[in-house]
């Protein structure tokens, strides 16, 4: 997959094509969306900061060779600025030192603002399903309209949402998954001669 990423343009006519071949099969409207990240974590990123010019100040304080403490205020500012940006640009960091459930929330939350914001509602018997990627956080989010009863689609569809999530990052892994959402949906919501395609099925990033 070249760049095996989101972000390529074959990665979205993948994506793209995978959702067609699902709704060839069901009433069902599948969405993908994505998003680099879903929340500010600068928070962290201060944390990590802070750690770092704590360490420095350690350093001067406790080490048993003198130190010229003329520029101490400026270096510690410097080694916050230091861990602050490496925390920001470094995210397998970031991800380590954030909430598990904070990034949940935040996936969970983005995911439910778009369904409503992009006016998913509106198909006509209720049957959209958003697929929301979220990369930084590894989550994909996945919003059922009231016209797709997820418990009716039983422990498949869990199997098939765990799997859309461990395909995030790895774009052959996540359109696989897409792709057997087909016959889960088809068995409930099965295709009618009279369906129109009523959502974009290209990737909304």
């Amino acid at each position: 997959m070249m760049g095996n990423h989101f972000w390529s343009d074959e990665a979205r006519r993948r994506v793209e094509a995978a959702v067609k071949e699902v709704e060839a099969k069901t009433s069902v409207e599948v969405v993908v969306a994505v998003r680099p990240s879903s929340g500010s974590y600068r928070h962290t990123d201060y944390l990590v900061g802070a750690a770092v010019g704590m360490v420095l100040l350690c350093v001067f304080l406790y080490h048993p060779d003198p130190f010229d403490w003329t520029y101490l205020p400026l270096e510690v500012s410097a080694a916050f600025a230091f861990g602050t940006i490496t925390s920001a640009l470094f995210d397998p960091l970031r991800r380590a030192l954030t909430s598990r459930r904070l990034m949940n929330d935040y996936a969970e939350a983005k995911a439910r603002s778009f369904f409503v914001e992009q006016r998913l509602t509106r198909t006509r018997d209720r049957t959209a399903v958003l697929l929301f990627v979220s990369v930084f956080e590894k989550r994909v989010v996945v919003v059922c309209d009231l016209g797709v009863d997820e418990q009716a689609l039983g422990a498949p569809f869990a199997d098939a949402k765990r799997s859309l999530e461990r395909g995030v990052g790895r774009v052959d892994s996540f359109v696989g998954a897409l792709t057997s959402l087909g016959p889960i949906f088809a068995a409930h919501l099965p295709r009618r001669a009279d369906d129109t395609n009523e959502l974009s099925d290209a990737v909304a990033a």
